[in-house]
């Protein structure tokens, strides 16, 4: 398939392959059970196929829908060897990710018509949200931004603090207040700075508090509102983190966020020490928002830009 033949960053795509390891050795090592003395891709290889993928993390929805397809494939075909079925996999899931990730984005960049372009950053705490901000940061930096951060997730003193770790690392400029402070008056505050100092991208942290989801909604609410006061779109992307360790807990922490406020992105971290990859793949179908960012690593260079035929093909390399 003429998808596969794009020539990769060599130095991305090694960090990538490395990175999906547990998931695909996990994942190869159950489907060459399935199929193991069978020559033909029959109702009994599916049914195995779709356990494999099921317990993948890749969701039940998700995998019902690869299962259809590749069904259609072995009815047009007449006959489908296993030898076959690798290939297969790999083009159904790249379409499936397709019809999710249109126009997805090649680079850490942002519309030229958006300045300051707003990111406002939500997820549970533990996800790895802190660390991605600072690695976007490190990243929009480096293609020569102006990237000023906000602290309002103000609930927990650690995470002002971990925030403030990761602008001296970067060495940006970060807004904050006391914690216990209001989270929309830190936003405001924030966005008023890069106003006033031309910045090119405003990453906002937020709380990442689960317990009530009609306070989250709320505090979200109010943020969003306060920040439009200063920028009239913003935030121009709210971006959701989560976890990829910690497979079907992801998903469910997707329902939560999508449902308590408007999520337009994605961030999956922790591909590198799980067997959960297939997570991606689900999450990306079943709510129908497109993933952006994937962490594959510790190293500030360990989240990429998500690239869906990259992905695939590190998965099933």
């Amino acid at each position: 398939m003429g998808l596969f033949n794009n020539i990769f960053s060599s130095e991305k795509k090694e960090t990538l392959d490395k990175g999906l390891e547990k998931s695909k050795t996990t994942f190869f090592s159950k489907l060459s059970k399935a199929v193991a003395g069978k020559s033909k891709v029959d109702d009994n290889v599916l049914d195995d196929l779709e356990e494999i993928l099921v317990t993948s993390d890749v969701g039940v929805n998700t995998t019902i829908k690869i299962i259809e397809r590749i069904e259609k494939r072995v009815a047009n075909d007449k006959y489908l060897g296993t030898d076959e079925l690798n290939q297969i996999l790999r083009e159904e899931i790249a379409g499936l990710l397709s019809e999710t990730n249109v126009g997805e984005a090649t680079d850490f960049e942002i519309p030229e018509n958006k300045r300051p372009y707003v990111l406002m950053v939500v997820g549970v705490n533990g996800v790895g949200k802190t660390t991605t901000i600072g690695k976007l940061a490190h990243q929009f930096k480096n293609k020569g931004l102006k990237v000023v951060l906000g602290a309002a997730d103000t609930f927990r003193a650690a995470a002002i603090d971990q925030l403030q770790v990761w602008a001296d690392r970067v060495d940006v400029p970060i807004v904050k207040q006391s914690m216990g402070s209001d989270p929309a008056s830190v936003a405001f505050d924030t966005l008023e700075s890069g106003v006033k100092n031309n910045a090119d991208v405003i990453i906002i942290d937020t709380a990442g508090r689960l317990h009530n989801k009609v306070n989250l909604m709320n505090e979200l609410t109010k943020v969003k509102r306060v920040m439009q006061k200063v920028v009239g779109d913003a935030p121009h992307d709210v971006l959701l983190v989560l976890d990829g360790s910690t497979g079907q807990n992801a998903f469910e922490q997707a329902k939560q966020f999508t449902a308590a406020t408007e999520v337009t992105s994605l961030a999956v971290t922790k591909l590198d020490g799980t067997a959960k990859g297939g997570v991606v793949i689900g999450i990306s179908d079943q709510f129908q928002i497109p993933v952006k960012y994937i962490g594959v690593g510790e190293g500030i260079n360990d989240l990429q830009v998500f690239n869906k035929y990259e992905f695939v093909d590190s998965f099933f390399k």
